[in-house]
């Protein structure tokens, strides 16, 4: 079953919008906290984002376009924002669908469909510009050839790509590795990192992590 989830701040619409999708078959959840929105989606392992662009705190732009930066899932833009430049903008930033309210359930549920069909197969893979990695199974895709990971070494490429071309400091690879940043070994860290990088250079990902020096590590895009 495929979910879907919506982020939505008007209760009324967003439960609207729950009933339409849940009566047509899909898994539906609901972003209510909206200061951790990107996070909430992630962890929902969603395969389409309905989106408002009229959001409290981080406008639905911003969530877009954070997103996008290194998540495949598809975006509508579902907004009573009906300016051509929004649109325009909204789909300069990723959104792959614009739509405004109010807007029949039909046509709602045709371009959702037609979205999921056009993403079929990417479900849960994150962007990394070059290649594919898929943090169900840790498995990168490259040209079409995939090339599975250890548990460990796709931890740390996923953290990595969630925040490609930041920085991201040891600490956050302790805590997604071992579940604690106390009683770690560096080294321990270090012979993962070394060996994430031997398995990305046999794909012909070379030299796509950089160390910085007493912090952390950074994906290069």
């Amino acid at each position: 079953m495929k979910k879907i989830v919506v982020v939505e701040d008007d209760l009324f619409m967003r439960e609207e919008l729950k009933d339409i999708f849940t009566k047509a078959g899909f898994a539906t959840n609901c972003v209510t906290d909206f200061n951790r929105t990107i996070e909430e989606i992630v962890k929902e392992e969603a395969d389409l984002v309905l989106l408002d662009l009229q959001l409290p705190g981080r406008n639905g732009f911003e969530i877009c376009q954070e997103l996008k930066r290194y998540y495949t899932v598809p975006i509508l833009v579902l907004t009573s924002k009906d300016q051509l430049k929004d649109e325009l903008h909204a789909l300069e930033l990723g959104a792959d669908e614009y739509l405004t309210k109010p807007c029949p359930s039909s046509r709602l549920l045709a371009r959702v469909e037609n979205l999921l069909k056009r993403f079929a197969g990417r479900e849960g893979m994150l962007d990394g510009e070059g290649f594919l990695f898929d943090y169900r199974t840790f498995t990168v895709y490259v040209n079409g050839t995939a090339s599975l990971l250890t548990e460990k070494e796709g931890r740390i490429l996923q953290e990595l790509l969630i925040n490609k071309g930041e920085i991201v400091a040891k600490e956050v690879l302790f805590q997604a590795l071992w579940g604690t940043t106390e009683f770690i070994d560096e080294n321990a860290l270090q012979v993962t990192m070394t060996r994430l990088r031997k398995s990305l250079d046999k794909i012909g990902l070379r030299e796509r992590i950089e160390t910085i020096r007493g912090i952390g590590y950074r994906l290069n895009i």
